[in-house]
C-alpha cells in the first residue's frame, strides 16, 4: 500500500480546499486532511497536525499549510517521506505586511469576516477564468464555516511566522514546489527561490490559476502531485 498522504489547508480554509485532489489521491492511498485550527503558532499547529498524523507520510501544505508543512519536517523530519509546497512563501513576515494584517484583524472581530475575505483576500487570491466565480463561493463558505476566532488566531500565526529557509535548505526527501503563474500573493519568484533553496526540488508553476490552484486548476494539480507521489525526484 502507498504511503498516505496529509494535506494542510490554507488559512480559513477546510477540506474543500482539496476536494479535487482527495476524489484522485483517494483511488490509491490513505489521504488525511489536518485542520489549522488549533494551536496560537505556527510551532503549534504543526505540532497538532504531527499529533494526529500517521506515523510517516507524504505531506502538502497550501499557503499557510506549506509553512505549517516546513515546521512539521523541522520538527519531526524523519516521518515525513516526501513534500509538497503549493503557493507558499519562503520568506518570514515583514513589519509592512504584519501591519497590514492588523485592519483585517479588527474587521473579522466586528463580525465583518467575510467582506474582509470578499473584498481583500479573494481579489488577490484568483485568477480570471470560468472556476473564479466556484472557487470563490467555496472560499466564502469555508471562511463562514470557520468564523473569525480562527481567522484571528491563524493570523496572529502567520505575523510570528519563523523564517522558513533554513528548514529548505535542510530538505533531504523529494520536493514538490508549485504555484500558479497568476498567484500575487506568493509569486512565481518566490517559487524559484524555494526551489533553489530545497536541495533537488521540481518547480511545477500551473498556468490558468493564482494562490487557490488546487481549486482553479485541479486537473493540472493533480497530475503534478501525482507525479511527486509516483515518481523519482533527483535530489543534489
Amino acid at each position: 500500500m502507498p504511503a498516505p498522504v496529509v494535506l494542510i489547508p490554507d488559512r480559513l480554509c477546510d477540506a474543500r480546499i482539496f476536494a479535487p485532489q482527495i476524489a484522485a489521491l483517494s483511488a490509491t492511498r490513505a489521504v488525511h486532511v489536518a485542520p489549522i485550527t488549533r494551536g496560537a503558532s505556527i510551532e503549534e499547529i504543526a505540532g497538532a497536525v504531527l499529533e494526529d498524523a500517521p506515523d510517516r507520510f507524504a505531506l502538502a501544505g497550501l499557503a499557510m499549510g506549506g509553512t505549517v508543512a516546513l515546521d512539521v519536517l523541522r520538527q519531526r523530519p524523519d516521518r515525513v517521506l516526501r513534500l509538497a509546497l503549493l503557493d507558499t512563501s519562503p520568506l518570514p513576515e515583514t513589519p509592512q505586511i504584519a501591519a497590514s494584517r492588523e485592519p483585517q484583524i479588527v474587521a473579522a472581530r466586528s463580525d465583518r469576516l467575510l467582506d474582509v475575505v470578499r473584498e481583500e483576500l479573494l481579489p488577490s487570491y484568483l485568477a480570471a477564468g470560468p472556476r473564479r466565480g466556484e472557487v470563490r463561493k467555496v472560499a466564502l463558505a469555508m471562511a463562514e464555516a470557520l468564523g473569525p476566532e480562527v481567522f484571528v488566531r491563524q493570523t496572529r500565526a502567520l505575523q510570528r511566522r519563523p523564517d522558513p529557509q533554513s528548514v529548505l535548505k535542510s530538505v533531504k526527501v523529494p520536493t514538490l514546489v508549485l504555484c500558479g503563474r497568476e498567484d500575487a500573493v506568493c509569486p512565481v519568484r518566490h517559487h524559484e527561490l524555494m526551489a533553489t533553496l530545497a536541495p533537488g526540488a521540481t518547480l511545477e508553476i500551473i498556468d490558468g490559476a493564482g494562490h487557490l490552484p488546487t481549486l482553479e486548476a485541479p486537473e493540472a494539480t493533480n497530475a503534478a502531485l501525482e507525479r511527486w507521489l509516483s515518481g523519482t525526484l533527483l535530489l543534489t
